[in-house]
């Protein structure tokens, strides 16, 4: 059994990010989709051949999640893409993250101080299945940084990769044109089948 890469491609036209920028970035995409399949068969092989006690599967086994978690965020971004921005398709998210946070829009502000921090990596809202709480987490490249037993309900890419054709170093630019193309109704369906 392999993965496939799922077809973005109804993103093209969004306002705010360039066909350039997002058919560079679905390619990009591919790449995690094919060396998350390679590394799976490699491994795979490795176990068959009775090498798993061996460096080279120790170190197979650790690039599996920077591939695999690089696959799904990227999936988790582009399917929270495509929307009209109106948090008010989101009315449970909406509820929760203004009882915890004081209002929708501090929630709102936490997150986009989250993504306006220096570095690379992803910023997550994380809903903490066991008890409900809402985080705005920064996730340091892909496999670093997730909260366990926490379900991604929004994710945004702060890698240059997702904003420097278009933006250049304009990161709060980008960040204000991602919240204009989220797509709330999945952000919620995200929350509800938790």
């Amino acid at each position: 059994m392999s993965y496939a890469a799922q077809d973005f491609s109804f993103l093209l036209g969004m306002k705010g990010f360039s066909d350039t920028l997002l058919k560079n970035h679905f390619t990009l995409y591919q790449g995690y989709v094919t060396n998350t399949n390679k590394v799976m068969d490699l491994l795979a092989g490795m176990l068959k051949d009775g090498k798993q006690g061996t460096p080279e599967f120790a170190e197979l086994k650790r690039r599996l999640g920077w591939e695999f978690n690089g696959m799904r965020l990227h999936e988790l971004y582009f399917g929270n893409l495509g929307g009209d921005g109106n948090p008010d398709k989101a009315p449970n998210l909406t509820k929760r993250v203004a009882a915890q946070f004081g209002s929708a829009d501090a929630c709102a502000q936490d997150f986009m101080a989250t993504a306006a921090m220096r570095g690379i990596g992803w910023v997550v809202c994380f809903e903490d299945i066991e008890n409900g709480m809402i985080f705005n987490q920064w996730v340091n490249e892909h496999d670093v940084g997730h909260l366990t037993g926490c379900n991604p309900i929004l994710i945004c890419d702060v890698f240059e990769h997702a904003f420097m054709i278009d933006y250049g170093l304009k990161r709060a630019d980008y960040l204000t044109s991602f919240f204009n193309n989220v797509k709330w109704d999945v952000v919620e369906q995200r929350l509800e089948t938790a």
